[in-house]
C-alpha cells in the first residue's frame, strides 16, 4: 500500500513561509507524478502544483505561481513544498498525491489515486 505522509503545517503570519513535506514510501520504483493540493473550508480541492519526479519538471497554479516551489530529496523519497508570501487566502489543508508516471503530471484531482491525510496552514493577517 502506498504511503505518503505530509508535515510541516502551522500557524504564520501574512508575508511569511512555511515548507511543506510530503514522505513517499512503498511506491515501485521509477517516475511518478506527484500533486499538492489544498482545500480551504466550504471550498472544492484544488491543485497547485505538480512535478513529473523523473525529470523534476514542476507546474504550477496561477494562484500560487511564483511564490510556491516544489523539490525533492531522492535520498529521502521526499518532495517539498516551499511556499513563500503567505498571504491568509492560502489557509487551507494541504494534500499531497501520487499516481503514474504522466509526460505533464497534472493538476486535477481525479487524476491522482494515492492520497496523505493532509496537514493544515493556517496563515493569519
Amino acid at each position: 500500500q502506498v504511503q505518503l505522509v505530509e508535515s510541516g503545517g502551522g500557524s504564520v503570519q501574512a508575508g511569511g513561509s512555511l515548507r511543506l513535506s510530503c514522505a513517499v514510501s512503498r511506491l515501485a520504483p521509477g517516475s511518478y507524478s506527484l500533486g499538492w493540493f489544498r482545500q480551504a473550508p466550504g471550498k472544492e480541492r484544488e491543485g497547485i502544483a505538480s512535478m513529473d519526479t523523473g525529470r523534476i519538471i514542476t507546474y504550477y497554479a496561477d494562484a500560487v505561481k511564483g511564490r510556491f516551489t516544489v523539490s525533492k530529496d531522492n535520498a529521502k523519497n521526499t518532495v517539498y513544498l516551499q511556499m513563500n508570501n503567505l498571504s491568509p487566502e492560502d489557509t487551507a489543508m494541504y494534500y499531497c498525491a501520487a499516481s503514474v508516471w504522466q509526460a505533464r503530471p497534472p493538476l486535477a484531482r481525479n487524476q491522482y489515486r494515492h492520497w496523505g491525510q493532509g496537514t493544515r496552514v493556517t496563515v493569519s493577517s
